[in-house]
């Protein structure tokens, strides 16, 4: 993977998180409050723990850079019903678009954007209609709630969002900034469900394989600025084979090495265990994926 299809490397990320800190400096200022919240909670890695590590991985030309908690993520078996508990919490990352971070000095929200709420993402809305290329993969995410017998929690707002097949994120990366497919938002119905057709992420170095997503507790939540809390922020881990299965395929070369150099183990998010985070994944190269996850909330 070339430095002119990725990030700008680390210099270029150490510049966005800083001009993260100053715009959450200036907030808390205007709201009076006197401390930033850990930096590491900005970045593509571990939970929310206010101890973080920085972790610089460099590969060939490509840099990645993630600075997480290790071994932090939060699984709460409070309220839980048969082997569902509370899904992991983990940090959004320093991409997540959902206007809690700038770029170049300009708030990056996605969730504002006309056309957001859709299921099909593999496509930019807007300023481009650009879509992205890709092993197709089809995401369906049930929301239960573990303290009322993983009763289904229809009328939430799941916003989706993962990397490229070459491991760029749409709105940040270099060369994809005027991009902002591979993001959307859905509301689940009344099984608590919601699907999203879009491509297989792929590996860039530093992190397993893995998609991002937000839960809100409505549609107007999700997408009033600024959004309303979040109900729940995690990841989804893919399975190894399957990962490797698309890797062999066109377009994803830069991603055999980078998952080569990863396991679970050593990923800085999912070290601690994937077992509320793992998806079921059915498919095929040839014929696309489905990933399912049932997401358990503490509601």
């Amino acid at each position: 993977m070339h430095d002119d299809n990725h990030h700008h490397g680390l210099a270029h990320d150490l510049e966005v998180l800083g001009q993260m800190v100053a715009e959450r400096r200036r907030a808390l200022r205007w709201l009076g409050v006197g401390s930033l919240a850990p930096l590491g909670l900005l970045a593509c890695g571990g939970g929310d723990s206010a101890s973080t590590t920085s972790t610089s991985t460099a590969t060939g030309s490509t840099t990645t850079t993630d600075t997480s908690s290790t071994g932090t993520s939060t699984t709460t078996t409070t309220g839980s019903c048969g082997n569902i508990t509370t899904i992991a919490s983990e940090t959004n990352g320093p991409y997540p678009a959902d206007g809690t971070n700038s770029l170049n000095g300009s708030t990056v929200n996605a969730l504002t954007l006309s056309g957001i709420v859709r299921s099909d993402i593999r496509s930019s809305i807007v300023s481009s209609t650009t879509t992205a290329a890709g092993v197709v993969l089809t995401v369906t995410l049930t929301l239960v709630n573990t303290n009322s017998s993983c009763a289904a929690l229809s009328g939430y707002a799941v916003y989706l969002w993962h990397c490229t097949r070459d491991g760029l994120y749409s709105m940040y990366s270099s060369g994809v900034t005027g991009e902002n497919y591979l993001r959307g938002v859905q509301v689940t119905d009344s099984n608590g469900s919601v699907t999203f057709t879009t491509i297989f992420p792929g590996c860039y170095s530093g992190r397993m394989p893995h998609i991002h997503f937000e839960v809100y507790a409505s549609q107007t939540a999700a997408t009033t600025t600024p959004a309303g809390d979040q109900v729940r922020t995690s990841q989804i881990a893919l399975p190894r084979d399957v990962c490797s299965a698309v890797y062999a395929t066109t377009g994803y070369s830069a991603s055999v090495a980078n998952l080569a150099a990863i396991t679970f183990a050593t990923d800085n998010v999912f070290s601690d265990g994937t077992s509320t985070e793992m998806a079921t994944v059915t498919g095929s190269t040839s014929a696309g994926y489905a990933a399912s996850l049932t997401v358990g909330i503490s509601a």
